[in-house]
């Protein structure tokens, strides 16, 4: 199991994707929603815990959360800072690996082109997934082409370690 995430202060788009061999099914999506109004802290209390629950329901073996993106609006990227903070917390606390990836990594793999449109990538979340509508709503989507990049580069990096361990080094991989 992978648990994708998408974090935000209003709203954390997660998605579940359960792996085996080279097949992949969305076994849960959604949001953690927070109300606006209520004091910041109790917004990411509420992330957290949401995260926590979600950990500790499927137990997923690694944690594929999107990589903070820097844009124009600066306090857009405090509060994203502070959600995946709190996510962060919530998987170390959980014994969960975290990977992070870019959103053009995330879209090259679900894609194919790493500066896709959002409607494409949800398409293409569907479609990966065998899903019969698109998962709704976008960060839901986002968090689960999350989960799929990470999918599809975990046996990269297991074949890389194995290279590099101590053992190995110098030999080639079948």
């Amino acid at each position: 199991m992978i648990l994708g995430l998408d974090p935000g202060t209003a709203s954390t788009g997660f998605g579940v994707i359960s792996v085996l061999g080279n097949r992949m099914r969305a076994v849960d999506f959604g949001v953690i929603e927070t109300a606006a109004g209520i004091p910041l802290e109790r917004r990411l209390e509420s992330v957290f815990a949401g995260v926590s629950e979600l950990l500790g329901r499927h137990s997923p073996s690694a944690t594929a959360i999107e990589s903070l993106f820097f844009n124009a609006n600066v306090r857009t990227a405090l509060a994203v800072g502070q959600s995946r903070g709190v996510t962060l917390l919530a998987c170390s606390q959980a014994g969960c690996a975290v990977f992070e990836y870019t959103p053009q990594q995330i879209k090259q793999a679900v894609v194919g082109y790493g500066r896709a449109e959002k409607s494409q990538v949800m398409e293409m979340v569907r479609v990966l997934l065998g899903l019969a509508e698109v998962p709704r709503p976008d960060h839901a989507a986002d968090a689960l082409g999350g989960g799929r990049c990470h999918a599809n580069t975990c046996g990269i990096r297991e074949r890389v370690d194995r290279l590099l361990s101590p053992g190995n080094r110098g030999a080639v991989a079948p």
